[in-house]
């Protein structure tokens, strides 16, 4: 199967640029980020940014865009069969301009590493070919339910020690 990812998440200011891998199949039928119903990445968001509120995916990404927050994914494109960052075929992967974003958005303090699909496809393909200086890069458990190693407050946890404080307003 071919997966094609999506435009960023992206306001005029972001401060922290949050990178998957690519999509999963739900996501690509939702047409949204982490758009599998047991991926943790919305439900920590919402915890730190609109606890007790539910918000439709348009308002979740506006509160990010609100706060700072971008999110991409490392591949733009790749052949994968099913979901699992582990069945990427190899020689398949094509990065999205992760650089041109980062010397564009000069702001971007930090940039978090959604699993480790998403730390080693960055680290292979990206982060020799970087030509503008590195923010800080921070490895992150994945938010997808195929990490169940880590249960979600464990994920909350970790996660809320990088992303910035919730702005005010």
């Amino acid at each position: 199967m071919k997966v094609r990812g999506f435009p960023p998440i992206l306001g005029a200011k972001p401060q922290v640029l949050i990178l998957g891998s690519a999509p999963s199949v739900a996501s690509l039928a939702a047409g949204q980020y982490y758009g599998h119903p047991r991926n943790a990445f919305w439900w920590i968001m919402g915890q730190l940014y609109w606890p007790a509120q539910s918000l439709d995916y348009q308002q979740r990404c506006l509160r990010l865009i609100e706060n700072g927050i971008a999110v991409w994914d490392v591949l733009a494109r790749c052949e994968r069969p099913g979901s699992l960052d582990s069945a990427i075929v190899a020689g398949t992967e094509v990065c999205n301009d992760i650089s041109g974003l980062l010397h564009e958005q000069s702001g971007i303090r930090s940039v978090l590493l959604n699993g480790g699909k998403a730390q080693q496809s960055f680290r292979r393909h990206l982060w020799p070919q970087l030509e503008v200086p590195l923010p800080a890069i921070v490895n992150l458990p994945s938010t997808s339910p195929a990490n169940a190693g880590m249960r979600p407050p464990e994920k909350l946890k970790r996660w809320a020690e990088v992303l910035p404080a919730p702005a005010c307003g």
